[in-house]
């Protein structure tokens, strides 16, 4: 079987995008996305955008029947083929871990030409940055704001709603739809078809490219702090984590990608890259709790399972993610304050969180929640650190000490954190 890159198209009246894929002589799938903006926009740069991110959502439709063979509308070089595997191989790490394959069962990009295409020159200007209604974009948000940095926000939807308090979050919010084709998908799964994690940070990220492109932005700003480095668990020698996408090593690929392939003119990153979580959340504190504390939220299971209404963010109390985020923020906020987001429970005195914290924490071989959370020594910190302020229930098991320092700096691209002073 082989998985086919069929077409894309974009319609510059309606700024709608559209993705068609197929497996030979088997099921087919079209995703669209309506974008917003203005029909004066570079369409040379767009056109390279585009293709990448056909690219990248092909991975929601190629996880049903995964094959080696693929083949592409188009021509890619070695180093384009080289990305595309990473993206799909690496990528689909945690797909391939829960599906029983090994990497060596994933797509093999080959190249097909020689010529690297010359960038296009981009005169853009201006920030967009991702919004999602969690922790760290909403920092990224308040610090832009305190260097005095104008910029508009952007929320990529794949329903029918959208946080609304988003809406007074930089000058301007942008929410765009993505029309998953679920329909396609749901006949592929009766068909036998697999599911599971894609690189979903990957797939946003091509979307802000496009829509910064029609609205004339420059600078892209993701909000990804020091996190997806901790493996949790191995194929083989390779290393699995929840969101290679969100690693620093993706994100300079992917900035080397549209550097090489799109404009000289676009830069795409994330300012708050050199802190450890544990550091993010105390930043959060100390510049966003008052605005925001009640009304964020950075858990999935109550906001973001298909059908949901997310124009209020709640939390579930019951999750790894919940269990994650009251680790990190406990350390920083009074009980009172903290447990009145989880409807006043102290979430250590859970008794349906118990495997969770052990996988967080490291404890008795249990394995680290497939989500997007701290280290494990960081969070084994978060929670002395927690205990020593005398409020919290303790868990009952012992968590050994950590001397994980959360306010060391990681490497990060300069240009991105010089953008909100860090």
């Amino acid at each position: 079987m082989k998985f086919i890159f069929k077409s894309y198209n974009f319609n510059r009246d309606y700024l709608r995008a559209t993705f068609n894929y197929e497996f030979e002589g088997g099921q087919e799938f079209s995703e669209t996305i309506d974008f917003r903006g203005s029909i004066d926009f570079d369409e040379n740069t767009l056109e390279r955008a585009l293709f990448l991110a056909f690219i990248l959502i092909g991975t929601s439709y190629y996880k049903a029947f995964p094959t080696k063979k693929v083949e592409i509308n188009g021509l890619i070089d070695e180093w384009q083929a080289n990305f595309f595997n990473k993206v799909f191989q690496n990528g689909l790490g945690q797909f391939a871990f829960e599906n029983n394959l090994k990497i060596t069962d994933l797509a093999e990009f080959i190249s097909s030409t020689v010529q690297i295409p010359t960038p296009t020159k981009y005169s853009g200007d201006g920030i967009l940055t991702l919004q999602s209604g969690g922790k760290d974009s909403l920092l990224t948000a308040s610090l832009l704001g305190k260097a005095s940095r104008d910029f508009e926000s952007l929320y990529v939807s794949s329903g029918e709603n959208y946080p609304e308090f988003l809406s007074s979050i930089g000058s301007k919010l942008h929410v765009i739809s993505r029309n998953i084709d679920r329909r396609a998908l749901n006949l592929a799964k009766e068909k036998g078809g697999l599911n599971g994690h894609v690189p979903v940070t990957y797939i946003i990220q091509s979307i802000a490219l496009i829509q910064a492109i029609l609205l004339n932005k420059s600078v892209i700003l993701t909000s990804i702090a020091h996190e997806g480095e901790e493996p949790h668990t191995y194929i083989d020698e390779t290393p699995i984590t929840h969101q290679w996408s969100k690693t620093f090593a993706a994100e300079t690929a992917f900035s080397e990608y549209v550097f090489k392939y799109v404009s000289h003119d676009i830069m795409i990153g994330s300012p708050l890259r050199s802190l450890s979580e544990l550091r993010v959340a105390e930043l959060f504190v100390e510049n966003v709790w008052r605005d925001y504390g009640y009304k964020f939220s950075s858990c999935n299971v109550a906001n973001y399972k298909q059908g949901s209404d997310n124009t209020d963010l709640k939390w579930c109390g019951d999750c790894p993610k919940c269990a994650n985020s009251y680790l990190l923020f406990a350390p920083f906020l009074s009980k009172e304050a903290l447990t009145l987001i989880f409807n006043g429970q102290d979430l250590f005195e859970k008794p349906s969180l118990i495997n969770d914290f052990k996988g967080l924490l490291g404890i008795d071989g249990a394995v680290k929640p497939f989500e997007c959370v701290g280290e494990i020594d960081e969070l084994r910190l978060a929670y002395k650190m927690a205990q020593q302020k005398g409020e919290y229930a303790k868990l009952p098991f012992d968590v050994p000490d950590s001397s994980f320092d959360y306010k060391q700096l990681y490497p990060a691209q300069d240009i991105f954190k010089k953008l909100v002073n860090l």
